[in-house]
């Protein structure tokens, strides 16, 4: 029996996919493909990997002898794996894709689950959809702890036209530090409105404030105070949202 066979065996008795096998050792399915057709080798290293992974010695793995034939066959347990597509399809698209387990897992659906998801609905490690949710997620709205959303977009690092998180950066953002046109945070820098604990911007409002136009001593502004910032915003920025003018002054 060939090395290549030998370990097809081995893998298939252990109920190893090629990826699954070229996982453990760091290499590519098609690395594993050319070693059981005999195209390529492995380096000593990976005989070493392959010999403790299967419990069998390097000279019965490589087919030196009678070792070959009476080494018995080691059952590995199955490294976890789940995927269901559904069977109903939109503009192409299962409505649903699940795909996790060990390993990159990728997903493609109008609802996607997946270490890797696509989506209208993306959940995944890496994710983009309309609505995206991961640790690192791009889309409409995102949710995670770095994201990228064209509307909304919250997370430890958030970026997008309204931006929540640790570190926010969109047209309003909120957050621990927080830029934008109008930014409130512990540390918020605004291009026109900012408040928090300092703040910068043309008018802010803030503990420690600095800019065209700034009240400090946030807790200690009085209504005469507010109804000042209220009046100075419209007059700088008269078609402000009302939704917005609130924010700032606490109305």
């Amino acid at each position: 029996m060939t090395f290549g066979e030998k370990l097809m065996e081995l893998r298939k008795a252990g109920g190893l996919s090629q990826e699954e096998l070229g996982f453990r050792l760091d290499v590519t399915r098609q690395t594993v493909s050319k070693w059981e057709t005999g195209q390529t080798t492995p380096e000593m290293e990976k005989l070493i990997a392959l010999s403790a992974l299967f419990g069998i010695s390097i000279d019965a793995l490589v087919g030196n002898g009678a070792a070959a034939e009476t080494a018995p066959p080691v059952i590995y347990p199955r490294a976890f794996h789940y995927e269901y597509k559904s069977k109903r399809t939109l503009f192409g698209l299962p409505l649903l894709h699940v795909n996790v387990g060990v390993g990159l897992r990728r997903a493609k659906g109008i609802v996607a689950v997946g270490t890797i998801a696509q989506g209208v609905v993306a959940v995944g490690a890496l994710s983009v959809g309309v609505v995206s949710l991961g640790a690192l997620c791009a889309g409409l709205l995102a949710f995670g702890a770095a994201g990228i959303g064209l509307l909304l977009s919250v997370g430890g690092l958030a970026v997008g036209a309204a931006a929540a998180g640790g570190i926010a950066v969109g047209l309003l953002a909120f957050g621990g530090l927080a830029f934008g046109n109008y930014a409130v945070g512990g540390l918020a820098c605004a291009a026109r409105i900012a408040m928090g604990g300092y703040a910068r911007g043309h008018i802010a409002i803030g503990d420690a404030a600095g800019g065209g136009f700034a009240w400090e001593k946030l807790t200690q502004l009085t209504r005469a105070d507010w109804e000042t910032i209220r009046r100075t915003i419209l007059q700088e920025y008269p078609r402000i949202q009302a939704w917005l003018l609130r924010i700032f002054t606490r109305q």
